[in-house]
């Protein structure tokens, strides 16, 4: 199973999103085609509410603990409660900080 996959079958499990896209950035690195290395997550849940923005990528590195181990270069998470979704993101998805270098090849 593809890597992009995993990660959204694993945080529409987890977290039961309200929104959720993920997005294969790796195309904008370093890397081989084809590669699943670099992905940006934008995932809206209730689950946030009353939460602080450690706590919610602190959660999303332990669901994906195994894939950010081995298999994921680098994750941009962007996680909001539905009322911050609504109120400043839905239309402007925000985007990604540019990679420094490195990179997991294709082997």
């Amino acid at each position: 199973m593809k890597i992009e996959a995993v990660i959204e079958e694993k945080l529409l499990s987890a977290f039961s999103p309200i929104h959720l896209d993920v997005i294969n950035e790796s195309h904008q690195h370093n890397v081989a085609p084809g590669s699943e290395s670099h992905f940006k997550v934008i995932i809206v849940s209730k689950d946030f509410e009353g939460e602080r923005l450690i706590k919610r990528h602190r959660a999303i590195n332990s669901i994906l603990a195994e894939e950010l181990a081995d298999k994921i270069h680098a994750l941009a998470l962007h996680t909001y409660t539905e009322k911050e979704w609504k109120t400043y993101y839905a239309e402007n998805t925000p985007l990604s900080p540019k990679c420094l270098g490195g990179g997991k090849k294709a082997g």
